[in-house]
């Protein structure tokens, strides 16, 4: 016997051109969103006040356009700066929340910057060698610009 009323559980739910499970409790629901991770959504669902007890399938439609809200534009809705995952953006300069596609075009942009200037990170980028001054003897043999290849 449920105690949730049939009619108004959703099994999925559509945010951010992303498939958020229903059966799952509903900060952990919206990590899959990308950019969106427990911390974060934890502080976004104490914003939206909504029960922390409800799985997202239980959300009305209000909830869920306030969760989505928050999540465009969470320095108005009191997030702190620090949670933000792009302060300072390079090309602005404003502290902004990157989620779904603007994340992955983002960092596509930042690595071709890179390697345009000729930064030290940026060649190991392009070279497919570890970046942050791992050691590349043992481990990271997946690129054929190091170490050991394998025989064909």
């Amino acid at each position: 016997m449920s105690l949730v009323k049939e009619e108004s559980f959703q099994g999925l739910i559509r945010m951010f051109s992303t498939n958020v499970s229903g059966d799952i409790k509903v900060m952990y629901a919206i990590t899959a969103i990308p950019g969106v991770g427990r911390r974060f959504a934890n502080m976004v669902i104490k914003r939206a006040g909504v029960d922390f007890g409800k799985r997202a399938g239980e959300l009305t439609q209000e909830e869920v356009a306030r969760i989505t809200e928050i999540i465009e534009k969470p320095l108005e809705h009191g997030i702190p700066v620090w949670m933000l995952n792009r302060r300072k953006d390079y090309t602005t300069g404003k502290d902004v929340h990157l989620t779904v596609n603007h994340i992955s075009n983002t960092l596509r942009e930042d690595l071709q910057r890179m390697r345009k200037t000729r930064r030290h990170r940026g060649i190991r980028h392009h070279l497919r060698i570890k970046v942050r001054g791992q050691r590349t003897k043992g481990t990271g043999r997946f690129s054929s610009s190091i170490g050991v290849s394998r025989k064909k």
